[in-house]
């Protein structure tokens, strides 16, 4: 395994979570160890889930505060994806709605954690 750099969610239930990236965002495997997986977008950035209650030093606050910002490069590919997720099921926080830094809408994985897709403003 390469070492690229690296964003880690604390999740309730690896295998879920794991089974959501790879399915909704289509992200490989890399790691799957009891408690743990890494994950990889194509741009290099690994995802590492790990199990909430065996996070050393033990973690605290409220499971789902983290976001994910997938940038898109066009209005077009944002609508198609969105009517993907919402056809799959997938849950759907905010609908698609033009905000300061672009036109944007965001999905929540099983733990409630964020993943916003948007076009960046001057791109739409």
């Amino acid at each position: 395994m390469s070492h690229h750099p690296n964003v880690i969610l604390y999740v309730a239930d690896v295998a879920a979570s794991k089974a959501f990236y790879a399915d909704v965002l289509s992200l490989s495997v890399h790691m799957d160890t009891p408690g743990f997986a890494m994950l990889a977008f194509s741009s290099g950035l690994e995802l590492g889930l790990w199990q909430r209650d065996t996070v050393v030093p033990a973690v605290s606050g409220t499971p789902g505060a983290q976001e994910i910002a997938l940038p898109l490069p066009d209005a077009d590919t944002l609508h198609a994806r969105y009517d993907a997720l919402k056809a799959g099921g997938v849950p759907i926080a905010q609908e698609i709605e033009q905000l300061g830094f672009g036109l944007a809408f965001t999905i929540t994985d099983p733990d409630g954690h964020r993943i916003r897709h948007f076009v960046p403003r001057g791109l739409q």
